[in-house]
């Protein structure tokens, strides 16, 4: 059964001493520029965990995805060898040239929310495309929900105290 081919680290057009081909601001050439020597194919999993990251990275981020699906990343967090859910609160269309991201965010209190928002979609953007060499066509952010510093399991405790 014949293997699937894959790219080298140099394009076919290039000559020993040329410079490699980029778009403007010294991005990577797409990954439909490769016609000779095989084609390259980038999973919409691995872009979601490259945006998850991104978007955590930035001070302000608390945690990604709505209440539901934090949820369930806590529990699953609990399993033994489940894993962490790194793709929660990312979702991606990816083509063969262009990739589009959908954030779902719980921001810390007191963060701007318009700068974080740009500040995101920028470190976003610039991992995505360096990474993988897709061109982001667009980062669209969700704000759910906001955290308060009491938010760390005290009010179950007010709670209990209050119907005792």
């Amino acid at each position: 059964m014949a293997q699937p081919s894959t790219t080298s680290d140099t394009p076919a057009t290039e000559s020993a001493g040329s410079v490699p081909s980029t778009r403007a601001g010294g991005v990577p050439a797409r990954l439909g520029d490769e016609q000779s020597q095989g084609k390259t194919t980038i999973a919409s999993g691995v872009v979601q965990k490259i945006a998850g990251m991104a978007a955590r990275e930035v001070s302000g981020v608390h945690a990604m995805g709505g209440g539901v699906s934090r949820a369930f990343g806590a529990i699953r967090e609990r399993i033994p060898g489940a894993g962490t859910v790194s793709t929660s609160g990312v979702a991606v269309e990816v083509g063969e040239k262009q990739a589009a991201i959908d954030l779902d965010l719980v921001v810390e209190y007191g963060a701007g929310i318009v700068e974080l928002a740009r500040a995101v979609r920028r470190n976003v953007i610039t991992a995505v495309e360096r990474m993988t060499g897709l061109e982001v066509i667009e980062v669209n952010i969700s704000v759910n929900d906001i955290h308060l510093p009491d938010d760390n399991g005290t009010g179950d405790e007010a709670a209990q105290a209050r119907v005792e």
